[in-house]
Formats: structure tokens, sequence, C-alpha cells
């Protein structure tokens, strides 16, 4: 095969599994295994920066979980004792697998199933003996996290020692209406969050972007900080935030008017957020 798999290629089919799928990661620096709950494309937010096709308004459909534990034990078998990286051209210095990351198609923690899947992909990840050596992470936009569905997952979770990755873009409400289309106030995402940081190792993720080239807002900038402000007082034990921005074109119909944010930018925010007392990673 001539495909070469890439920082710039997280396709969910890329191996024509429907669950699993395999991303060079630019952060980690190499295999992140990825399990794709929403497999309908759909989502109870739309950021405008999102790259999956089709994208619609909804809930992760029921789970086939033989389906998912079959694919699951296969792909592992393939990079573990296969020849994957070779039929991939991975780079010698990636072929390494970094995480097993819940993140795919739309917000993972509307399945219904939730916790079930997260303790199926931990049990299978520990007898192949993928955990504890590599993390198992949840990629979210925390919006459920209130709901007994949802924490009970983050305290499965938290057994196999995995992590919570918590989207905050924007922390005023017409910057949540722009970027994430959601109407949900930052007042319940932070309680969301404080939930989320009690039950699992929780850290925020924050992507910016260049909307129609106005930057990032001094009202945003001051917002977020005072956000940060309130998360050290209130989450003592969460001290990571990782920034990133744009690396794929966008497939939502905003993606004309947006723009990768500027390094300089994402360095200098960075260090204000440095300044309350975060450990702060800037990924362009």
């Amino acid at each position: 095969m001539d495909t070469k798999l890439t920082t710039t290629n997280h396709a969910t089919d890329v191996v024509g599994l429907t669950y699993v799928y395999p991303v060079i990661s630019r952060r980690l620096g190499g295999l992140s295994v990825g399990i794709n709950l929403n497999i309908n494309n759909a989502c109870n937010w739309r950021c405008i920066y999102c790259q999956v096709p089709d994208l619609k308004l909804g809930a992760a459909p029921k789970l086939d979980a033989k389906l998912l534990e079959s694919e699951l034990r296969f792909f592992l078998n393939e990079v573990l004792k296969g020849d994957f990286y070779e039929r991939f051209n991975v780079d010698q210095d990636k072929r390494v697998i970094k995480d097993i990351a819940i993140a795919g198609n739309g917000e993972p923690t509307s399945l219904k199933e939730f916790a079930d899947a997260i303790d199926l992909i931990g049990r299978v990840a520990t007898e192949m003996r993928v955990f504890p050596e590599s993390q198992f992470v949840l990629i979210t936009n925390g919006s459920l996290i209130h709901q007994t569905k949802v924490q009970d997952g983050l305290k499965v979770l938290n057994s196999y020692g995995g992590e919570v990755w918590f989207k905050f873009d924007s922390a005023t409400t017409k910057g949540r209406v722009l970027i994430n289309n959601t109407t949900q106030s930052c007042k319940t995402s932070l309680e969301n969050l404080i939930l989320s940081s009690q039950l699992c190792k929780t850290k925020i993720q924050t992507c910016l972007v260049d909307y129609n080239q106005q930057g990032l807002s001094i009202d945003e900038r001051e917002a977020y900080l005072d956000l940060m402000r309130q998360v050290k007082t209130e989450c003592p034990d969460l001290s990571q935030v990782m920034l990133y921005t744009l690396a794929r074109p966008s497939l939502q119909p905003e993606a004309e008017f947006i723009e990768p944010m500027s390094l300089a930018v994402l360095n200098l925010f960075a260090e204000d957020i440095r300044k309350l007392g975060f450990s702060v990673s800037v990924n362009k």
C-alpha cells in the first residue's frame, strides 16, 4: 500500500473499520488509536472548525459492543504483531502507541452505553498490554458530564488511569455561539469541568481560530483569563491547558471565514495563562 499516514490524515475510515482508526498525533509524536463512537457523524455541538463531513445534530447510535471489541483486538494485533506500520509508511520515530483516544465524529459521551464502552476498551487494552504504558484519553466538549451515565464512565476511565481532555474554546456567550454553536452557558460548562476534575484527571483543551481576520479579541482574552482564575480556585488539581489551532481544513459552512490563529498570538496567550499557575502546551 502506498498510503502514508501523517499528522494531517485523521480520516476515520482509513483502515476500513467502523469504530477504530489510526492517527499520527502531532501533539504526542506517535500513533493514537482513535475510537469513533459517533459513527453516524452526529454531535450535540457544531464547532466551526470541525473536520467531520456531513455533520448533523444528534447523539451517538446504539453501541455494537461485539464489533467494537473485535475491531480493537484486530487493530491492536496488527500494530503490535503485524505489518501496520510498514503498510502505512509510518515514520520510524512514530512507531509507538501513544494513546487510545475516544474522539471520533461527534460527542462520545452522548453514547447511551458510554460507561460500558469505556470499560470494554480499557479491558481489551489492558489484556493486550497496551495499558498502562499508553494513555487512555477521552476528548469531549464536556456538555453532558452532569449526566449520571457520563459520570459513571469517567469513574471507569479513572480506574484505568485515563484522563479527560475537556474542550473550552471560549468563555463568552457570543464566542461560544460563534465557535461552538452552543447555547450552554459558561457557568454550566465550568460546573461540568469541576465535576470532571473530581472524577478523573482532566486537562483543558482550547482551540483558537482567527474568525474573519479578527484575531483574539480583548473581550475573549480577558473572559478566558477570568475563567482560568476561577478554575485555579475551584479545581486546584487541574493544572494543564492545551492550546492549539486549525491544522486541517474545516468542513463546516464557516470554513471560508476562519484561519489558523498565528503562533505569535498562541504563544502570548499561553504566557498569560502560565502566569496564573497553569502548565500550557502550544500546538500550531
